[in-house]
């Protein structure tokens, strides 16, 4: 059978917001779209916008953030665009959230700055959760923080089953208001959202499928030529208080030590992770395109009502709070060791009772290198 013949391609008015979207950090790759049989369609493509800082964990810098609002908005006017995958580059974080070293380094103690890079933030969110094509979050590593608030926002998510999953504000000097609190109970309810907002302690990729956070999940590691569930889950399910007492403490430890083995035998391979993307990709192409965006549009509501009632308040409280505690937790951050970048929490709520003010030694006497010098 005879390929159909397409018209000669129409001369289109402009709607992207300038003629060059691209900034550093940010890539942008259109890929043909296929059939769910493989065959490459003609004249149609998915568009797959790369955070590429993999040395920072594919951290956003404000650069980063310009370039993901053009590529969104660019992406969604496409007409020859079928659907967005929004990812990171490298195998160990799709986005760990915010840059923190421009953050301690620039924004920290300047509220006025931190308040037009939320102005950004807040677009950037908005920008996915306004595209016209459904937008697929390819969870390739690590999203954390705001990068799992971005990756919320998307429609989709699919993860490579050793990507880990949650907030860290609370911990390091913020509140989880770039969506996370706006999203995650509408997502999870009430109970799972506040765990996880509140308690920051990061879960895994099949706890985030069984929480509903992600259309699928998918092995990454490849041990001897074979794909192999993430060992560390089911280690770390007889690892805990309650796995201990079930199966004692010999065969717990037993256990842990085996699923390191065999993680440091294996290597990553995101292939399936990819072949997930494609198929998801090739299924809304066999649907009418715009009964998808209507019903996508629908579908966001939800969240989209969180989050327009609350991300105002919210940037003007996260500009205010880097004279405060986000000053001392990214600075933290920034200048603590790999294994110490957190404030002394017990030592600042012992000032705070006493009256002492933030203006002066404070933000000093709390950080990590008081403590290696005390």
């Amino acid at each position: 059978m005879n390929a159909p013949e397409l018209l000669p391609q129409h001369e289109f008015k402009n709607h992207d917001l300038v003629d060059d979207t691209t900034k550093p950090g940010v890539k942008v790759e259109r890929r043909p779209a296929k059939k769910p049989d493989g065959t490459v369609v003609a004249g149609l493509y998915n568009t797959w916008i790369w955070l590429d800082n993999p040395s920072q964990f594919n951290s956003y810098t404000t650069d980063m953030v310009k370039g993901v609002i053009l590529a969104m908005r660019a992406a969604s006017n496409d007409r020859s665009v079928n659907c967005v995958v929004f990812t990171g580059v490298g195998d160990k974080a799709f986005c760990t959230g915010g840059n923190t070293k421009e953050y301690a380094e620039y924004y920290a103690g300047q509220p006025q700055e931190y308040r037009q890079y939320m102005r950004l933030f807040n677009d950037m969110v908005s920008a996915i959760l306004a595209c016209d094509k459904p937008v697929i979050c390819r969870v390739n590593g690590m999203r954390i923080g705001g990068g799992q608030e971005i990756g919320m926002a998307c429609d989709f998510s699919v993860a490579q089953d050793l990507a880990r999953f949650g907030q860290a504000g609370p911990k390091h000097g913020s509140a989880p208001i770039g969506g996370a609190t706006d999203f995650l109970p509408v997502i999870v309810g009430a109970e799972r959202a506040m765990a996880a907002c509140v308690l920051c302690e990061p879960f895994s990729a099949h706890k985030a499928y069984q929480m509903g956070i992600l259309t699928d999940v998918v092995p990454a590691l490849k041990v001897d030529g074979k794909f192999v569930a993430n060992p560390t889950v089911e280690t770390q399910r007889m690892t805990d208080e309650f796995g201990r007492f079930c199966y004692g403490e010999a065969k717990a430890g037993a256990a842990l030590d085996e699923g390191k083995a065999l993680m440091k035998r294996g290597t990553v391979d995101l292939s399936l992770l990819d072949a997930k993307c494609e198929e998801l990709c090739a299924k809304m192409l066999l649907t009418f395109p715009d009964c998808t965006t209507k019903t996508i549009e629908e579908l966001r509501k939800p969240k989209l009502d969180a989050w327009n009632r609350n991300k105002e308040n919210s940037r003007a409280w996260l500009a205010l709070n880097m004279m405060t505690e986000a000053r001392s937790g990214f600075t933290a951050f920034n200048e603590g060791t790999k294994e110490d970048r957190e404030v002394d929490f017990i030592l600042l709520r012992q000032k705070l009772a006493a009256g002492q003010s933030w203006v002066g030694a404070l933000h000093d006497e709390i950080q990590p290198k008081a403590r290696r010098h005390g």
